[in-house]
């Protein structure tokens, strides 16, 4: 009886991700970082399968991965929630449906290119796009500046991006170097370290009891 209720939980908790993931892929016009706000409201506010503080991190894990952030984003999270199940039906869900569509529109856009209502509705969609990115972009720095170290790495990562030619991925591992370094400076001279904005450290001492994943404690217990 115990096992067919964890493989009728189990099986629960793939269909949910996959249909999630599902859903999230092909309404995600420009993919990668514009799919981040999609994302955010699927599995934090509406799933709640994992906190913002979290979700923040699977991100900046997500985008200095290779791969595109989308798909590296849905193996993690299906991973964490679920194992490799787990992690194959997120990425099964998050490319399947988009796959077909692309291949359907890819097929179709040829034939219709050229019609001025299709370009002005890709130009619509280009600066929803940048809307979307200019909103993740905005979640993100919420989440991860709120010192004045953070404020430092991230001042001096966009000034190296826009006056340097130096590579992003040198400035992604400069980047993680002096964050490093300036967390054991701080250490080192006695300077309090924090690693998340107050207000969320706040919230989340505050009511640790309340489960992050309620699909999973039908099968893995409470209090996860």
């Amino acid at each position: 009886m115990n096992l067919l209720k964890f493989s009728a939980a189990r099986l629960k908790l793939l269909l949910q991700l996959f249909g999630s993931f599902a859903r999230i892929g092909p309404v995600s016009f420009g993919g990668g970082f514009a799919m981040l706000p999609i994302l955010e409201r699927e599995i934090v506010l509406r799933r709640r399968w994992l906190d913002e503080d979290e979700f923040g991190e699977v991100i900046s894990v997500s985008g200095v991965a290779p791969g595109g952030v989308g798909v590296n984003a849905a193996a993690f999270i299906g991973y964490k929630l679920g194992s490799v199940p787990g992690m194959l039906a997120a990425v099964l869900g998050i490319m399947l449906p988009t796959f077909v569509l692309v291949l359907i529109l890819a097929i179709g856009f040829s034939a219709f290119r050229q019609y001025p209502k299709v370009i002005a509705a890709m130009e619509g969609i280009q600066m929803a796009v940048l809307a979307l990115i200019a909103y993740a972009g905005l979640k993100l720095l919420r989440s991860s500046v709120f010192d004045g170290a953070s404020l430092t790495v991230f001042a001096g990562s966009i000034a190296a991006l826009l006056l340097t030619g130096i590579h992003p991925l040198l400035v992604m591992v400069l980047g993680v170097t002096a964050g490093c370094v300036l967390v054991l400076a701080k250490g080192h001279f006695g300077f309090a370290v924090r690693f998340e904005p107050k207000k969320r450290r706040r919230e989340r001492s505050a009511d640790p009891a309340v489960p992050r994943y309620p699909e999973l404690e039908c099968y893995f217990g409470e209090g996860i």
